[in-house]
């Protein structure tokens, strides 16, 4: 892919969507980590500075793209929430149902709790303040929509349906990656199958810690 220089504001969009686009198809080929500048610019078919004008950073780069995904995210957890849990059951009952639905909406979305994790410790540094603003203003916007998803099946929460919504992305982020191991510790597993009880597999061990979390918060009658 080859761009001539954008001279509208039509061109420098459709550049940046190019961009994310190829970011994109990269998450779905590589770890997070894996994504580099030089392999982005290459791919999308720019040179390097002309990729730091629309975004400052890969980082940058990243953080725009989670927000995307969480956004998609939380659209389809409407559909799937309502379809998973049934409002006339006991309060116990529907915060399994909750933690099930969760647990595989996300467990599919393997790149969206690969950025997750990275989040606090790699996508939020090298960026402005001006950048990680604007991302934290959205990630509130998000929050907002997910607290209020999680209120509609499950009003005994009441607070603590910000708290919950807070952990179920960090455990997700933080459980993902013991679900895909790198290649050298795969080979220790099966080398050493005593070694694979720290494979977890993150659909399994997100609904136990979900649920757990969920019944120690909800009110006790």
């Amino acid at each position: 892919m080859t761009f001539q220089r954008a001279r509208t504001e039509e061109q420098r969009e459709i550049r940046r969507r190019a961009i994310l686009d190829t970011a994109s198809a990269m998450l779905d080929e590589m770890p997070v980590a894996a994504v580099t500048l030089n392999e982005l610019s290459r791919r999308v078919g720019l040179a390097k500075p002309n990729v730091l004008r629309y975004f400052e950073s890969r980082e940058a780069v990243l953080l725009e793209l989670l927000d995307h995904f969480l956004r998609e995210w939380l659209t389809e957890l409407a559909g799937e929430l309502a379809a998973g849990v049934d409002r006339e059951l006991p309060m116990g009952e529907r915060a399994t149902a909750v933690a099930g639905v969760l647990s595989r909406s996300l467990s599919g979305r393997v790149v969206l709790c690969e950025l997750f994790g990275a989040q606090g410790s790699v996508l939020e540094h090298n960026v402005s303040v001006e950048v990680v603003a604007r991302y934290k203003r959205a990630s509130l916007e998000r929050l907002t929509t997910m607290t209020a998803l999680l209120q509609e099946y499950l009003p005994e929460l009441g607070e603590n349906a910000t708290l919950f919504s807070l952990q179920t992305v960090v455990m997700a982020g933080a459980l993902s990656a013991y679900g895909t191991p790198p290649p050298s510790l795969q080979a220790a597993y099966r080398a050493e199958p005593d070694l694979a009880r720290f494979h977890l597999e993150l659909g399994d061990y997100l609904k136990l810690a979900l649920t757990a979390t969920l019944l120690g918060v909800l009110p006790r009658r």
